[in-house]
Protein backbone atom coordinates (compact mmCIF):
# COMPACT_ATOMS: atom_id res chain seq x y z
CA UNK A 1 0.00 0.00 0.00
CA UNK A 2 0.92 3.47 -0.09
CA UNK A 3 -0.19 6.64 1.94
CA UNK A 4 -1.94 9.21 -0.25
CA UNK A 5 -3.07 12.80 0.50
CA UNK A 6 -2.54 16.26 -0.17
CA UNK A 7 -1.38 19.69 0.42
CA UNK A 8 -3.27 21.32 3.22
CA UNK A 9 -3.34 25.18 4.73
CA UNK A 10 -2.03 25.43 8.21
CA UNK A 11 -3.91 28.49 8.54
CA UNK A 12 -6.74 26.89 11.40
CA UNK A 13 -3.40 24.96 12.65
CA UNK A 14 -1.49 21.80 13.18
CA UNK A 15 -4.09 19.55 14.64
CA UNK A 16 -7.05 21.15 12.44
CA UNK A 17 -4.55 19.70 9.28
CA UNK A 18 -4.60 16.18 10.43
CA UNK A 19 -8.42 16.29 11.14
CA UNK A 20 -9.44 17.79 7.59
CA UNK A 21 -7.35 14.70 6.13
CA UNK A 22 -9.55 12.07 8.27
CA UNK A 23 -12.80 13.88 6.58
CA UNK A 24 -10.81 13.87 2.97
CA UNK A 25 -10.29 10.04 3.35
CA UNK A 26 -6.17 10.01 3.52
CA UNK A 27 -3.45 9.12 5.75
CA UNK A 28 -0.85 11.76 4.89
CA UNK A 29 -0.54 15.78 3.88
CA UNK A 30 1.65 18.29 3.23
CA UNK A 31 1.73 21.61 3.94
CA UNK A 32 3.61 24.73 3.45
CA UNK A 33 6.21 25.64 6.30
CA UNK A 34 6.33 29.15 5.25
CA UNK A 35 4.07 31.56 2.74
CA UNK A 36 4.85 29.52 -0.67
CA UNK A 37 5.15 32.64 -2.55
CA UNK A 38 6.50 35.24 -0.11
CA UNK A 39 8.59 33.45 2.73
CA UNK A 40 6.78 34.79 6.09
CA UNK A 41 6.31 32.18 8.38
CA UNK A 42 4.93 32.07 12.05
CA UNK A 43 5.55 30.31 15.26
CA UNK A 44 4.42 26.57 15.70
CA UNK A 45 2.89 26.39 18.97
CA UNK A 46 4.17 23.01 20.61
CA UNK A 47 0.86 22.25 22.02
CA UNK A 48 -0.67 21.91 18.51
CA UNK A 49 2.11 20.11 16.89
CA UNK A 50 1.97 17.47 20.19
CA UNK A 51 -2.17 17.04 19.21
CA UNK A 52 -1.08 16.49 15.53
CA UNK A 53 2.06 14.35 16.39
CA UNK A 54 -0.68 12.16 18.96
CA UNK A 55 -3.84 12.07 16.16
CA UNK A 56 -1.28 10.82 13.39
CA UNK A 57 -0.04 7.94 15.60
CA UNK A 58 -3.26 6.76 16.38
CA UNK A 59 -5.17 7.14 13.14
CA UNK A 60 -1.63 5.33 11.68
CA UNK A 61 -1.00 7.93 9.30
CA UNK A 62 2.33 7.80 7.28
CA UNK A 63 4.94 10.25 6.98
CA UNK A 64 3.86 13.61 6.57
CA UNK A 65 5.86 15.50 4.02
CA UNK A 66 6.32 19.79 4.79
CA UNK A 67 7.28 21.79 1.33
CA UNK A 68 9.49 24.34 1.80
CA UNK A 69 8.95 28.56 0.29
CA UNK A 70 9.06 28.51 -3.49
CA UNK A 71 10.97 31.36 -2.60
CA UNK A 72 13.77 29.44 -0.68
CA UNK A 73 16.87 29.51 -3.81
CA UNK A 74 19.91 28.08 -1.86
CA UNK A 75 22.26 28.81 -5.35
CA UNK A 76 20.91 32.08 -6.20
CA UNK A 77 23.91 34.09 -8.40
CA UNK A 78 22.54 36.94 -5.83
CA UNK A 79 24.86 36.11 -2.12
CA UNK A 80 21.48 37.86 -0.15
CA UNK A 81 18.99 35.95 -2.45
CA UNK A 82 20.81 32.94 -1.24
CA UNK A 83 21.81 33.93 2.44
CA UNK A 84 18.10 34.42 2.73
CA UNK A 85 17.41 31.08 0.92
CA UNK A 86 19.71 29.01 3.15
CA UNK A 87 18.63 30.99 6.84
CA UNK A 88 14.74 29.74 5.37
CA UNK A 89 15.94 26.13 5.66
CA UNK A 90 17.50 26.25 8.63
CA UNK A 91 14.55 27.99 10.80
CA UNK A 92 12.60 25.81 8.83
CA UNK A 93 14.45 22.73 9.78
CA UNK A 94 14.25 23.84 13.50
CA UNK A 95 10.27 23.74 14.02
CA UNK A 96 10.38 20.80 12.06
CA UNK A 97 12.04 18.97 14.90
CA UNK A 98 8.90 19.06 16.34
CA UNK A 99 7.39 17.02 14.19
CA UNK A 100 9.35 13.69 14.59
CA UNK A 101 9.14 11.27 11.37
CA UNK A 102 7.68 14.09 9.09
CA UNK A 103 10.06 14.88 5.89
CA UNK A 104 11.16 18.51 4.53
CA UNK A 105 10.55 18.64 0.90
CA UNK A 106 12.06 21.91 -1.29
CA UNK A 107 12.85 22.70 -4.47
CA UNK A 108 17.06 22.14 -5.36
CA UNK A 109 17.15 25.57 -6.55
CA UNK A 110 17.64 28.08 -9.61
CA UNK A 111 21.54 28.90 -10.11
CA UNK A 112 20.42 31.61 -12.28
CA UNK A 113 23.02 31.98 -14.52
CA UNK A 114 26.01 30.55 -12.77
CA UNK A 115 26.02 26.92 -14.07
CA UNK A 116 24.59 23.75 -12.88
CA UNK A 117 27.89 22.52 -10.94
CA UNK A 118 28.52 26.20 -8.96
CA UNK A 119 24.75 25.84 -8.32
CA UNK A 120 25.05 22.15 -7.58
CA UNK A 121 28.17 22.95 -5.09
CA UNK A 122 26.15 26.03 -3.73
CA UNK A 123 23.00 23.67 -2.50
CA UNK A 124 25.00 21.04 -0.99
CA UNK A 125 27.44 23.93 1.39
CA UNK A 126 23.63 25.38 2.60
CA UNK A 127 22.31 22.20 3.47
CA UNK A 128 25.21 21.06 5.13
CA UNK A 129 25.72 24.27 7.41
CA UNK A 130 21.84 24.10 7.75
CA UNK A 131 21.34 20.03 9.32
CA UNK A 132 23.49 20.21 11.86
CA UNK A 133 25.09 17.13 13.56
CA UNK A 134 21.56 16.34 15.15
CA UNK A 135 20.16 13.43 13.34
CA UNK A 136 16.44 15.26 13.38
CA UNK A 137 14.59 15.92 9.40
CA UNK A 138 14.46 13.48 6.77
CA UNK A 139 15.36 16.50 4.08
CA UNK A 140 14.09 15.40 0.26
CA UNK A 141 15.21 17.11 -2.68
CA UNK A 142 12.49 17.17 -5.48
CA UNK A 143 12.76 15.54 -8.85
CA UNK A 144 12.61 19.27 -10.98
CA UNK A 145 11.01 19.68 -14.60
CA UNK A 146 14.36 21.14 -15.66
CA UNK A 147 13.15 24.99 -17.22
CA UNK A 148 15.31 27.78 -17.19
CA UNK A 149 18.36 27.52 -14.91
CA UNK A 150 16.45 24.86 -12.67
CA UNK A 151 19.25 22.56 -10.58
CA UNK A 152 17.42 18.93 -10.64
CA UNK A 153 16.03 18.46 -13.85
CA UNK A 154 17.98 14.91 -14.33
CA UNK A 155 18.89 12.33 -11.95
CA UNK A 156 22.25 12.76 -12.28
CA UNK A 157 22.01 16.75 -10.51
CA UNK A 158 20.46 15.26 -7.14
CA UNK A 159 22.84 12.55 -7.09
CA UNK A 160 26.02 14.98 -7.38
CA UNK A 161 24.02 17.04 -4.37
CA UNK A 162 23.74 14.15 -2.60
CA UNK A 163 27.51 13.09 -2.94
CA UNK A 164 28.65 16.51 -1.41
CA UNK A 165 26.46 16.58 1.59
CA UNK A 166 27.83 15.92 5.08
CA UNK A 167 24.93 13.55 5.97
CA UNK A 168 23.96 11.88 3.17
CA UNK A 169 21.94 9.77 5.23
CA UNK A 170 19.57 12.49 6.33
CA UNK A 171 18.67 12.78 2.52
CA UNK A 172 16.23 11.59 0.18
CA UNK A 173 14.50 12.71 -3.09
CA UNK A 174 10.66 13.39 -3.66
CA UNK A 175 9.68 12.04 -7.14
CA UNK A 176 7.43 14.17 -8.34
CA UNK A 177 5.94 12.74 -11.47
CA UNK A 178 4.80 15.41 -13.42
CA UNK A 179 8.30 17.27 -12.91
CA UNK A 180 10.00 14.08 -14.07
CA UNK A 181 7.62 14.01 -16.61
CA UNK A 182 8.22 16.79 -18.21
CA UNK A 183 11.92 16.45 -17.79
CA UNK A 184 11.85 14.31 -20.30
CA UNK A 185 11.64 10.81 -18.05
CA UNK A 186 8.57 8.44 -19.81
CA UNK A 187 6.86 7.39 -16.56
CA UNK A 188 4.16 6.80 -18.66
CA UNK A 189 5.01 4.09 -21.39
CA UNK A 190 8.35 2.93 -19.49
CA UNK A 191 7.93 3.55 -15.63
CA UNK A 192 10.10 0.36 -15.22
CA UNK A 193 13.20 1.47 -16.85
CA UNK A 194 12.78 5.31 -15.30
CA UNK A 195 12.80 3.40 -12.02
CA UNK A 196 15.81 1.19 -12.86
CA UNK A 197 17.24 4.95 -13.97
CA UNK A 198 16.86 6.58 -11.03
CA UNK A 199 17.78 2.95 -8.84
CA UNK A 200 21.21 2.84 -11.00
CA UNK A 201 22.08 7.07 -10.46
CA UNK A 202 20.32 7.73 -7.29
CA UNK A 203 19.12 4.60 -5.25
CA UNK A 204 15.23 3.47 -4.73
CA UNK A 205 16.35 3.66 -0.80
CA UNK A 206 16.74 7.86 -0.97
CA UNK A 207 13.00 8.00 -2.35
CA UNK A 208 11.16 8.65 0.23
CA UNK A 209 8.13 10.75 -1.12
CA UNK A 210 6.27 11.20 -4.42
CA UNK A 211 4.09 14.03 -5.51
CA UNK A 212 1.29 12.83 -7.28
CA UNK A 213 0.28 15.03 -10.72
CA UNK A 214 -0.48 14.54 -14.03
CA UNK A 215 0.97 17.31 -16.36
CA UNK A 216 -0.59 20.00 -18.74
CA UNK A 217 2.55 19.21 -21.13
CA UNK A 218 3.43 17.06 -23.32
CA UNK A 219 6.67 14.82 -22.00
CA UNK A 220 9.85 16.53 -22.52
CA UNK A 221 8.73 20.18 -22.15
CA UNK A 222 10.06 21.45 -19.54
CA UNK A 223 7.35 23.88 -18.36
CA UNK A 224 6.18 22.51 -14.96
CA UNK A 225 2.52 22.78 -15.33
CA UNK A 226 0.17 20.24 -12.89
CA UNK A 227 -2.97 19.04 -13.89
CA UNK A 228 -5.71 16.97 -12.35
CA UNK A 229 -5.22 13.05 -12.47
CA UNK A 230 -5.97 11.88 -15.25
CA UNK A 231 -6.62 14.62 -17.16
CA UNK A 232 -3.34 15.65 -18.72
CA UNK A 233 -0.44 14.31 -20.89
CA UNK A 234 0.56 11.43 -18.41
CA UNK A 235 -2.93 9.47 -18.30
CA UNK A 236 -4.82 7.79 -15.39
CA UNK A 237 -3.91 4.51 -16.26
CA UNK A 238 -0.10 5.26 -15.97
CA UNK A 239 -0.43 7.34 -12.60
CA UNK A 240 -2.30 4.19 -11.70
CA UNK A 241 0.71 2.06 -12.38
CA UNK A 242 2.80 4.56 -10.69
CA UNK A 243 0.84 3.97 -6.94
CA UNK A 244 0.70 0.27 -7.63
CA UNK A 245 4.27 -0.04 -8.46
CA UNK A 246 6.05 -2.72 -6.30
CA UNK A 247 9.13 -0.58 -6.03
CA UNK A 248 6.78 2.28 -4.94
CA UNK A 249 5.03 0.97 -1.83
CA UNK A 250 4.67 2.13 1.81
CA UNK A 251 5.90 5.84 0.64
CA UNK A 252 3.38 8.84 0.96
CA UNK A 253 1.82 10.04 -2.08
CA UNK A 254 1.07 14.11 -1.81
CA UNK A 255 -1.82 15.20 -4.66
CA UNK A 256 -0.47 18.71 -6.04
CA UNK A 257 -3.20 18.96 -8.35
CA UNK A 258 -4.88 22.17 -9.43
CA UNK A 259 -8.25 21.07 -7.27
CA UNK A 260 -10.66 22.12 -4.67
CA UNK A 261 -11.19 20.09 -1.19
CA UNK A 262 -14.23 18.36 -3.14
CA UNK A 263 -11.66 17.37 -6.24
CA UNK A 264 -9.41 15.94 -3.63
CA UNK A 265 -11.45 14.05 -2.10
CA UNK A 266 -12.48 12.48 -5.08
CA UNK A 267 -8.54 12.37 -5.94
CA UNK A 268 -8.04 10.57 -2.59
CA UNK A 269 -11.06 7.72 -3.13
CA UNK A 270 -9.72 6.82 -6.69
CA UNK A 271 -6.11 6.06 -5.26
CA UNK A 272 -7.48 3.73 -2.44
CA UNK A 273 -10.07 1.69 -4.64
CA UNK A 274 -7.24 1.23 -6.87
CA UNK A 275 -5.11 -0.22 -3.34
CA UNK A 276 -8.34 -2.18 -2.34
CA UNK A 277 -8.63 -3.69 -6.08
CA UNK A 278 -5.25 -4.89 -5.31
CA UNK A 279 -6.96 -7.33 -2.56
Amino acid sequence: MIYIGCHLSVTRGYEAMGRTMLEFGGNTFAWFTRNPRGGKTRDVDPEDAAALNALLRREGFGPMVAHGSYTMNLCAANPVTRANGTDMLARDLERMALFPGSLYNFHPGAHTGQGVERGIAQIAEALNGAMGPEPRTTVLLETMAGKGSEVGGCFEELREILDRAAHPERLGVCFDTCHTWDAGYDIAEDLDGVLTRFDKVVGLDRLRAVHFNDSKNARGSRKDRHEKLGQGCIGMEALRRVAMHPALQGLPFILETPNDDAGYRREIHTVLDWMESRG
